[in-house]
């Protein structure tokens, strides 16, 4: 569920950011929408904004990348997010980080107990994990697609 870490230097796209939260943040309980007109239907029933599915499609696929601020607020509201984390800015990087490791705690045994011991490494043991866990997604992308990665 987390970042490609290939990326995680690079300054994801509004677009990105935006099927990231659909895909990873979707409210717990319910499953993520079928379809744009869904997701639309769903967030503007839970903030009260009217977002439209062709809305929800420009954004998702890039074909827009400078949306209403009320749009932004709405999503920001419905994913639980901060409204920077929309930006492209380092800030909203540091942010985008921010929900990627919140969403992560709890899931697949990441708990605060692993997140203690994390932080009470030394600097090279977290390295290890670190470089660990990159190998480990790249490992995946190679199965998921079939192909074998170095």
């Amino acid at each position: 569920m987390a970042d490609d870490p290939s990326t995680a230097n690079t300054t994801r796209s509004l677009a990105e950011k935006i099927e990231w939260l659909i895909q990873n943040r979707w409210p717990a309980g319910s499953r993520p929408p079928k379809n744009n007109l869904e997701a639309a239907a769903v967030i503007s029933e839970a903030t009260g904004e009217d977002l439209s599915s062709t809305t929800i499609w420009k954004l998702r696929t890039g074909r827009s990348d400078n949306p209403q601020l009320k749009t932004l607020k709405a999503l920001a509201k419905f994913f639980g997010v901060p409204i920077g984390y929309f930006g492209d800015d380092e800030g909203a990087e540091a942010s985008a980080d921010q929900v990627t490791a919140s969403s992560l705690i709890g899931e697949s045994g990441l708990n605060r107990e692993a997140l203690r011991a994390l932080a009470e490494m030394s600097d090279g043991g977290r390295q290890i994990v670190a470089n660990f866990i990159i190998s480990a997604a790249r490992l995946e992308r190679g199965q998921a697609s079939g192909g074998h990665q170095p």
